[in-house]
């Protein structure tokens, strides 16, 4: 069950990512770049988010849950950013390969986090347990 559910987390990752760029790409035509990425970014997290309630983790939308997901995004940016440092400035890997590897790295931790803000820590516990007896 959990594989399933972070096959589909990573489908909403590229329907999210795909989404913030053409948003970006149209945003830049007349707002300066850092207000597109802003206001694109805002966007597709919402996006993100009702994706994420009713594909990949099946669960009703609440403002609670809305209000708290961004921190799993904030989780994402931190990770990537983090890796991708470590990756090119102390590993020396090459800043064309880098990110894809800081990306692959924050996509379980960002999972989590967001399993732990929309199910809740009870029913993660009660799903971890029901999949560890089968």
């Amino acid at each position: 069950m959990t594989l399933s559910r972070m096959i589909r987390f990573g489908l909403v990752g590229v329907v999210n990512t795909g989404t913030y760029y053409l948003l970006y790409l149209l945003f830049t035509l007349f707002l300066p770049y850092l207000v597109a990425h802003v206001c694109a970014f805002m966007i597709s997290m919402v996006g993100s988010y009702f994706l994420n309630c009713y594909f990949t983790f099946r669960i009703r939308p609440t403002l609670k849950k809305f209000l708290l997901f961004p921190l799993s995004n904030a989780t994402n940016f931190v990770v990537q950013s983090v890796g991708l440092y470590v990756l090119v400035s102390l590993l020396h890997m090459n800043h064309i390969v880098a990110p894809l590897l800081a990306a692959a790295v924050a996509i379980p931790i960002t999972f989590v986090i967001a399993k732990l803000i929309l199910l809740g820590p009870d029913r993660t516990a009660v799903a971890s347990e029901a999949n560890s007896s089968l």
